[in-house]
């Protein structure tokens, strides 16, 4: 399954077209709570042709304020309402002291950091009565690292027992700017934990600096990266192209969707021919 973000930048044009036919889509729930009226008709139309995977952004699973229970037991519903398969979020901060950052902050890579925020998905997913996918993130500069990114992860997937969701974009730009090799780190994760993956395309600014900016196409290297992800992967993982900004014409989209149904398909029976 290959899907795409459901926008209300191309929501009529796609919903009325064939030019754009995912497997699947995925929307924000702190998009769409609440929301009635002409989008609520919208994406419940969107839903009856399309499953729905779900991919939060502000529960701020790595920040020292409390979890907004309220917001998360609004969220569980609209799971429930809207029959999504999956719920995912950050491995991140976007809140302190009840201010919203506005932005996905980079957590420390320590024993202390890994034991708050598995504290914190455990308690999610008690709430939400399942296990969710969390994301690694794009980062600029370490916190503080008392380790390598990698045992931070991973430490993090099994004490809080999560799913994982693995953004290839995410995992290339920060090989870039931290100067690690992105298969390897693909190599050391807990495979068996892949739910969900994500693909996006990033700016290079500087010689040495990679922004990820879901505003581009997907480059060829990150391309490259996940034809090794999914070389390694014998399961269905659904996988979502991200583009958040300079939206271009459908068919484009849907140029990006074919080649990455077609690197899976092509890597999937590679590894079972192997197998």
């Amino acid at each position: 399954m290959v899907g795409i973000g459901f926008r209300k930048d191309f929501a009529d044009q796609f919903l009325n077209s064939t030019t754009l036919h995912p497997d699947f889509i995925e929307v924000s729930p702190e998009n769409w709570i609440g929301v009635g009226g002409y989008w609520k008709k919208m994406l419940y139309k969107a839903l009856d042709k399309y499953p729905l995977f779900t991919h939060g952004l502000s529960l701020s699973l790595g920040s020292p304020d409390e979890l907004d229970l309220p917001f998360l037991k609004k969220t569980k519903q609209f799971l429930k309402d809207t029959g999504a398969r999956l719920f995912s979020e950050h491995l991140s901060y976007a809140k302190c002291d009840n201010a919203h950052l506005y932005d996905l902050l980079p957590m420390p890579f320590t024993e202390e950091a890994i034991r708050h925020v598995s504290q914190r998905i455990r308690q999610v997913q008690d709430v939400l009565g399942d296990r969710i996918a969390i994301e690694i993130v794009s980062y600029y500069t370490p916190v503080a690292p008392e380790m390598d990114e990698i045992e931070f992860v991973n430490g993090v997937l099994e004490l809080a027992d999560c799913r994982l969701l693995l953004d290839v974009n995410n995992v290339y730009v920060n090989s870039f700017n931290h100067h690690y090799d992105a298969k390897a780190f693909i190599d050391a994760l807990p495979l068996d934990r892949i739910r969900y993956i994500h693909m996006a395309g990033h700016e290079q600014v500087e010689e040495d600096l990679i922004l990820d900016t879901h505003g581009q196409p997907i480059a060829n290297p990150v391309y490259d990266l996940f034809g090794h992800v999914m070389s390694k992967l014998n399961d269905e993982v659904p996988v979502l192209l991200e583009r958040d900004f300079n939206i271009p014409e459908l068919s484009e989209l849907q140029q990006e969707l074919d080649r990455l149904a077609s690197i899976k398909a092509i890597k999937r029976n590679t590894y079972a021919i192997a197998g």
